[in-house]
């Protein structure tokens, strides 16, 4: 009972590390907003906006230390040896009077000098929470430092690991558990899910036969408003491939054509370089319809490509 206590107290105290991070991540943001702020500013405006600037960075190492603070606190929990050395830990801990992680503690308090009988009623009446391997990992994410780190590198390999597992992309309660997350409150949380999604909607569009599967597939990732989501619009407009459709009398072979052309219209809406040196690579295309499709984009847009399309719905807020 005591080590599912301290397990508690540790998600308490990681959770208070997310607090603390999310003020870090929407504290960058404004910074980068400054800076940009800076660049079109006059002298003496690009005076006052440098100060705020350096009051802002000076704000943001603090939350920055702070996020690891808690973090290192999180870790200790399970280090201290004794009941005594944990005893004097907690009162440190409520001492910091923090009310986020308060109940967590004085929950473990409790366990530490319950009676034999209590502990006992406590154990019989905990059921273990049994996690799917969806929800295990968005609850390390949540937890686990690597995951959690600046780096979305990280992030993205592990949604490429985990989309191909054996059976796991053609797994809908899975793929339903993930996609949920993407509204997470937690942004690192809905990063990894929106990643995840992404790479395994990618699977079933390359991999299932059921075209009209892929398409809903692909669909859904038109939808997505994340930059991660361009390369795999990319391979799949670059991607001829059969399959089957349900018809009137069963199952009838067929293209992906009209899967390729919302990834193609998507990609012109996106209007990054990397979207129309795909688009201009169909125009010699073997389906007519992506050529002339592929011809008009260019066409209506001859210069560079740099950024979303206005008018384009969620991309015109496009991180």
């Amino acid at each position: 009972m005591i080590g599912l206590g301290l397990r508690q107290l540790q998600d308490a105290l990681n959770r208070k590390a997310d607090d603390v991070q999310r003020e870090f991540i929407a504290l960058s943001e404004r910074i980068d907003e400054v800076g940009k702020e800076i660049l079109e500013s006059r002298d003496e405006e690009r005076k006052r906006l440098r100060e705020k600037q350096a009051t802002l960075r000076l704000e943001h190492q603090g939350l920055a230390e702070e996020t690891n603070l808690w973090r290192e606190r999180a870790r200790a929990v399970m280090q201290k040896s004794g009941r005594e050395g944990l005893r004097d830990y907690l009162k440190e801990l409520l001492e910091l009077g923090e009310e986020m992680v308060k109940p967590a503690i004085e929950h473990m308090v409790y366990i530490l000098d319950a009676p034999e009988e209590e502990i006992a009623r406590l154990q019989e009446s905990f059921e273990p929470q049994k996690l799917t391997p969806a929800g295990r990992l968005i609850e390390r994410s949540r937890t686990e430092y690597d995951l959690r780190g600046s780096d979305p590198i990280v992030r993205h390999r592990e949604a490429v690991s985990f989309a191909n597992r054996p059976g796991i992309a053609q797994d809908d309660e899975a793929l339903a558990e993930i996609e949920a997350a993407m509204v997470d409150p937690d942004p690192l949380v809905r990063e990894l899910a929106t990643l995840t999604t992404i790479q395994l909607h990618r699977f079933r569009v390359l991999r299932i036969a059921d075209l009209d599967l892929v398409h809903e597939s692909v669909q859904y990732l038109a939808r997505i408003n994340h930059l991660a989501v361009i390369p795999v619009l990319v391979e799949i407009l670059g991607t001829p491939r059969t399959g089957f459709t349900s018809g009137e009398e069963g199952a009838v072979e067929s293209d992906n054509g009209r899967s390729r052309m919302v990834a193609l219209l998507r990609l012109v809406e996106w209007h990054t370089a990397e979207a129309k040196s795909a688009v201009h690579g169909r125009k010699f295309d073997r389906d007519s319809h992506i050529v002339k499709a592929a011809e008009r984009a260019l066409e209506l847009f001859p210069g560079s490509w740099s950024g979303p399309l206005k008018g384009t719905g969620s991309l015109e807020r496009a991180s």
